[in-house]
């Protein structure tokens, strides 16, 4: 268990799923950068927030809901909680967040979202085994399951995220093709900084 002291950004593992340099740039080092990809997120996201509260038949939503986990040590806000009327008059949290690309191969997104059910379940004491992520470039909607991989997946990198924070150090950069959409591109420098490229740059200025 954390105190509340020590509660970290839930989105803190959105960015080291993602690259955990960037998540050390942004967490660590305080840099931000924005682009065309962050400011189009931005604003789907401030969109998300203008509203707070709707109700449609059997749905009730809320949006910018606050939540934390002492248990993985997080804090933050989710973009939308659907409350869906169950059979018996009960009301199932269904979180959706809202994403400006398109679905991802890897599970950063779906991380990210499995952590605020974690965060819901730990503050109302309920079950929840699934959410969404929408995403803005399809305009559709991802059903996510959290099950059991998922779920250590995501409690695997809280720790993760809580060890590279607590340790201050930035992981060197390694270039990858997603590197071309990240915000960051140009004061990480991926291909400058990558550990092969500098060993290199040094080798050849010891030989002149």
């Amino acid at each position: 268990m954390y105190d509340e002291e020590n509660l970290l950004p839930l989105s803190a593992l959105q960015h080291f799923a993602y690259c955990p340099r960037q998540c050390a740039l942004i967490h660590i080092e305080q840099v931000w950068s924005e682009n065309v990809f962050t400011a189009q997120g931005r604003i789907m996201h401030e969109k998300a927030d203008t509203a707070r509260y709707e109700s449609r038949a059997d749905i009730r939503i809320e949006y910018g809901v606050p939540m934390r986990s002492l248990r993985l040590g997080l804090i933050g806000k989710a973009d939308v909680v659907e409350f869906h009327r169950m059979e018996g008059g009960q009301w199932q949290p269904f979180p959706v967040e809202y994403k400006r690309g398109k679905p991802k191969m890897d599970d950063c997104d779906r991380v990210q979202l499995c952590a605020q059910a974690i965060c819901l379940e730990e503050m109302l004491n309920i079950e929840i085994m699934e959410g969404s992520l929408f995403y803005g470039q399809t305009r559709r909607r991802e059903d996510v399951f959290f099950d059991a991989g998922l779920r250590r997946e995501t409690e695997d990198i809280a720790r993760k995220v809580h060890e590279l924070i607590d340790s201050g150090i930035t992981p060197n950069a390694e270039f990858s093709k997603k590197c071309e959409q990240c915000s960051l591109l140009e004061l990480c420098m991926p291909k400058a900084c990558s550990k092969g490229t500098v060993k290199k740059y040094l080798l050849k200025a010891a030989e002149e």
